[in-house]
């Protein structure tokens, strides 16, 4: 009988076996030779176990190991995520550092004695007329005339407490009529015609007995050029408004005004009942809208907007020459807090909008007693919380 071959033993699950391909001589009388015992090694080993059926020395089943270049994959997407994150970080700290940069600095630093410096800080934001920058066309389209010289649409203190207040932005009317130092009393943006930003800030700190602390100056030249870097700024305009001396016609409600429609609504004060004081509550609130835009993500995280948003803001902007980054930015911070409810929009109080002067021109007077009672709050930085008396205007957008 043919001798059979030996037969295997039953393996467990997924190990491997050998199979046997080698020819067997036959016998004379037939039936195949069984191999011999050394000779096995030649026989053809295939291997049909899993990766998770491996089994190690002791008999128990191998640990499956990730594939190297998946970790090596993760590590590389990690890294390359750190590193877009820094550069952004990067874009992000430099674009306003390299805008800073080009700001032109004006000497506002008073000469002779001043009011002692107090706790909290105390900036004068000032918006001139100048037409520097805009050309022929633009002037035409934003009807800002060809006035030569500067004068100041736009004069206001703000204020940021260290003592926990409320930052407040206080509105001080161009036709304040107040002394200015050494050339008598005037309204209050006559100081800026006459000697520029260093004459304009001893006004306002021999006024109000509050130390300035910085300055910073926006003209038209680069106004509408910032709101259009922001596609636009939202307000509710109370009233229609139809002005041709500021170029608008304006219908009431809530829009979006691109940068000629919202120069024209802060410049506007011949069809507002309220005159100047109209046009300060305005202005206070363009500000506030205006930072409450350029904050949004549309403009912080689109690279370009942010950029141009930058530029933009600096091509059109003065400081003081001792006036720092940090000083502008705790300035624009309470402009957004104030649109954000959380901060004070006032006005200074007065007792008549129609005061006629010696000269015979028609001014504002101050609230003698309620405005110093305004600023002596400013000065000490004591923490309002809320809008003192008669510093709020009775139909006037405050906010």
């Amino acid at each position: 009988m043919p001798t059979e071959p030996t037969t295997p033993r039953r393996t467990a699950r997924d190990d491997a076996y050998t199979v046997d391909t080698r020819r067997r001589p036959k016998r004379s009388g037939g039936g195949a030779i069984a191999p011999s015992r050394p000779a096995e090694r030649d026989a053809d080993v295939v291997d049909t176990r899993g990766r998770g059926g491996a089994r190690g020395s002791s008999g128990g089943p191998v640990e499956p190991q990730e594939p190297r270049y998946r970790w090596r994959r993760g590590r590389i997407i990690l890294i390359t995520l750190l590193v877009l994150l820094l550069a952004w970080i990067g874009f992000m700290v430099w674009v306003p550092m390299q805008a800073w940069g080009s700001v032109n600095k004006v000497d506002n630093i008073p000469d002779g004695a001043r009011p002692t410096d107090t706790s909290g800080y105390n900036y004068l934001l000032v918006g001139s007329d100048s037409r520097e920058g805009l050309t022929a066309a633009q002037r035409k389209k934003y009807a800002t005339g060809n006035a030569v010289g500067n004068r100041t649409d736009t004069i206001m203190l703000v204020h940021v407490s260290e003592s926990g207040g409320k930052p407040v932005m206080v509105s001080l009317p161009r036709d304040s009529y107040v002394p200015i130092p050494g050339h008598g009393r005037d309204k209050i943006n006559a100081a800026y015609s006459i000697g520029g930003p260093k004459l304009l800030t001893e006004t306002v700190e021999q006024a109000t007995g509050i130390h300035v602390d910085g300055y910073v100056e926006i003209g038209l030249g680069g106004f509408a050029a910032v709101v259009d870097s922001v596609g636009g700024v939202d307000l509710c305009v109370p009233r229609d408004m139809n002005d041709k001396k500021a170029g608008i016609n304006l219908k009431k409600g809530c829009q979006t005004l691109d940068g000629g429609n919202a120069l024209g609504y802060v410049r506007s004060r011949y069809t507002d009942p309220l005159g100047d004081i109209g046009r300060a509550a305005r202005q206070r609130q363009f500000l506030g809208a205006l930072m409450k835009k350029a904050a949004t993500p549309a403009t912080v995280l689109i690279p370009w907007r942010y950029k141009s948003f930058a530029d933009a803001s600096a091509a059109g902007l003065a400081v003081g020459s001792q006036t720092s980054m940090m000083d502008a930015v705790r300035v624009l911070q309470a402009m957004r807090s104030v649109s954000n409810d959380q901060g004070l929009s006032l006005s200074v109080p007065t007792s008549d909008l129609s005061y006629r002067t010696s000269a015979g021109a028609l001014a504002v007077k101050w609230d003698t007693e309620r405005a110093k009672a305004l600023f002596t709050a400013l000065k000490n930085d004591e923490p309002l919380t809320e809008a003192p008396p008669g510093s709020t205007v009775p139909g006037a957008k405050n906010s």
